[in-house]
């Protein structure tokens, strides 16, 4: 039985919580970005991140200023973007849980030749270059651009993989049982 429908009336704009409800309904795929602006590396899930432009290659992703990881990323000339699948659930957790030091010995995780932290056997990583930042409300809309990846574990053209989708206040895994066939 479908839920009920709620009509939100209009006002100067919605309420944050009113915004969240509808979000909330709209599912994204798990990312885990990592920055050192050389204070030492901050992490931390996201669900904004999107490809915008593939010549050159740019991806964007917003990030609130009530982060701990704000700061840095305020700071940092380059950062890597995780793209996370249903076997780096631990690490999405991890990105998503405050107050606690990401880089303790609890994932496994090292730094490129050129110095960002990546964490380890994850699905796909990206090493970029912030180009711009735009402030957005209480959000930093960063534009990167891709300087080099690394894929660990990818899914043919077509085929699920074993993507990792954030909905509705929880993880899911996206697999056969979920595609719809039109």
């Amino acid at each position: 039985m479908p839920a009920s429908k709620v009509t939100i009336d209009a006002t100067d704009s919605l309420s944050a919580d009113d915004f969240k409800a509808v979000f909330r309904g709209h599912p994204g795929g798990v990312s885990v970005i990592t920055a050192d602006a050389g204070d030492g590396p901050v992490a931390l899930t996201a669900t904004s991140v999107a490809s915008i432009s593939v010549d050159p290659p740019l991806l964007v992703f917003s990030i609130s200023a009530l982060s701990s990881a704000a700061d840095v990323l305020s700071r940092a000339a380059t950062i890597v973007v995780h793209s996370l699948d249903v076997h780096d659930l631990e690490v999405a957790k991890l990105g998503a849980t405050s107050g606690i030091d990401r880089f303790a010995q609890s994932q496994s995780w090292t730094r490129l030749s050129t110095g960002e932290t990546v964490f380890d056997n994850v699905r796909a990583w990206v090493r970029c270059d912030v180009i711009q930042r735009i402030q957005a409300g209480t959000s930093t809309v960063i534009v990167a651009r891709a300087l080099q990846a690394h894929i660990e574990r990818d899914a043919q053209p077509g085929e699920l993989g074993d993507a990792l989708v954030y909905h509705n206040r929880s993880w899911h895994h996206l697999n056969e049982n979920s595609r719809l066939n039109g």
